[in-house]
């Protein structure tokens, strides 16, 4: 017997799973339903509500804009009329939505309400009743923050939106003063959902992949069993907790809820508690978009844990999103490319293809077992496509179409960086042209007065001089700052 199957056979016999398929599937749906699901989309403050804006879910392209209400819809990114992208049109001042090609005008409800090339106003209206003539609607609602969307359109799929409730985080309805929540961020990552659940149930890489941010990976990198303290349910997921080793001050859960939560939770001795609120949408093969946030829960004396790495100061939005990439992009570096590996060695059960010994892979395990016994074997894209591992490290890395160019925070905070480094360049070229001058009457002054030429200048050249070229190396680095709202380039082999 293998080590892998031996490790599969455990996690089978544990009393939490013991049987737990058979008793569950009495009274569950067999197959985890992927499209009658609430998903978040975006976090609606950093969304320009002045224009429309094209995403994907499931493999399905959407678009999201605000209507004359103030409410943010979404719509398949479709014109009825010639099929042409909506997400390419206006959010016009009326609270309509505008095709580009031939400026027909759709309300909230999807329904079109204006054809300008019609031949009379009459044959107008009667085209607009047409069933045809509607954009096809998905429900949406905002819950803590969110922009959450429905993965089916349609009136019946209303009516059953409404009797779900989002994944939200249950802890940020508390208003009893000790929850303390971060900014959200966001990202779409070269790499699949299942990917990310799995990266995210396997809290064994952190040490290593993270080395220099969160632990060090010689000295970090521990034996520790995962205990399930959750069974596995078709539609609730499961939860794993860490047996904590001798010494440890923190108990960490990590609680998986489908379609798209994973919530890990951190308790300290004291009582307070860190939780990462991490989701993860899958809007086509090989691509997700993550969303998640930091929540500190206060212990019982009013103190705050302390938050994961420097992400827990009190940074700018902007900031925080910016060095994001420094932590993300040591996962993405191999995950991207893990996809497509294992995708060319598969050949049936996803254990088949790897070799798990250790008890820190169990829930990486259970995360696989659910995808293939309780959720149809994974996401059902709506397109058919094909995922390739990027060689261009620039497009693997790109910043600017994964986060920058859909956040307003961001995309004003890159306005006032590049507006200082050109404050920057020209008061240091002021500074010089003042040291120039200075030096140039000192000169002058000294060959008058028939003095040595190699007297050292006065004060005043020195001191525009050194502000001249203080203020030029400013620019210059913000200028090479500015370079991480577009791209961030990582590499293990140099992160010494």
């Amino acid at each position: 017997m293998t080590s892998e199957t031996t490790l599969e056979g455990n996690l089978q016999n544990n009393d939490l799973f013991k049987n737990a398929d058979d008793e569950e599937l009495q009274v569950e749906e067999k197959v985890f339903q992927w499209t009658k699901q609430w998903y978040p989309m975006a976090v609606v403050e950093y969304l320009d509500p002045s224009r429309p804006h094209r995403m994907q879910l499931l493999g399905k392209d959407i678009v999201l804009w605000r209507d004359g209400s103030g409410q943010w819809r979404c719509f398949e990114d479709v014109c009825p009329h010639r099929l042409v992208p909506l997400s390419e049109g206006r959010v016009e001042a009326d609270g309509t939505l505008l095709c580009a090609y031939h400026a027909w005008r759709f309300d909230s409800q999807g329904n079109c309400v204006s054809m300008p090339q019609s031949k009379d106003e009459q044959t107008a209206t009667k085209n607009c009743e047409n069933p045809k003539s509607c954009a096809v609607v998905y429900p949406t609602q905002e819950r803590q923050g969110l922009l959450w969307v429905w993965a089916e359109p349609g009136e019946i799929a209303k009516v059953e939106s409404q009797l779900h409730t989002p994944r939200i985080v249950a802890e940020l309805e508390d208003n009893s003063g000790r929850v303390v929540k971060s900014a959200w961020n966001f990202r779409d990552l070269p790499y699949g959902w299942d990917y990310f659940m799995e990266n995210v149930s396997d809290p064994a890489h952190v040490p290593v992949s993270h080395h220099g941010i969160i632990g060090d990976r010689y000295k970090d990198a521990k034996y520790y069993d995962m205990i399930p303290v959750r069974p596995i349910s078709t539609q609730n997921g499961f939860a794993f907790e860490i047996q904590p080793t001798q010494g440890d001050t923190v108990q960490a859960i990590h609680d998986f809820q489908p379609p798209c939560y994973m919530k890990i939770v951190a308790t300290s001795k004291d009582g307070g508690q860190l939780i990462l609120a991490l989701y993860a949408t899958p809007t086509r093969p090989g691509w997700c978009r993550h969303i998640g946030c930091q929540v500190f829960i206060k212990n019982p004396q009013g103190k705050k844990p302390q938050g994961l790495s420097f992400f827990g100061l009190p940074l700018p939005i902007w900031l925080t999103h910016v060095l994001a990439s420094l932590f993300l992009h040591q996962d993405m570096v191999f995950l991207h490319y893990q996809e497509t590996i294992i995708a060319q060695r598969r050949k049936s059960k996803w254990l088949d293809a790897v070799y798990t010994p250790n008890p820190q892979d169990k829930m990486v395990i259970a995360l696989r077992r659910w995808l293939e016994n309780r959720a149809g074997g994974g996401v059902p894209w709506a397109a058919e496509a094909i995922s390739h591992g990027e060689q261009d490290k620039q497009k693997l890395f790109d910043v600017w179409t994964t986060h920058t160019e859909n956040c307003t925070v961001c995309q004003n905070a890159l306005k006032n960086i590049n507006r200082l480094t050109v404050l920057a360049y020209v008061a240091a070229a002021v500074c010089l042209f003042i040291a120039v001058i200075v030096d140039a009457r000192f000169v002058a002054l000294q060959a008058a007065l028939d003095k040595s030429l190699f007297t050292l200048p006065p004060v005043g050249f020195w001191l525009a001089l050194t502000g001249g070229i203080l203020l030029a190396v400013l620019g210059y680095q913000l200028k090479r700052f500015s370079g991480l709202f577009y791209s961030y380039t990582f590499e293990h082999a140099h992160n010494d």
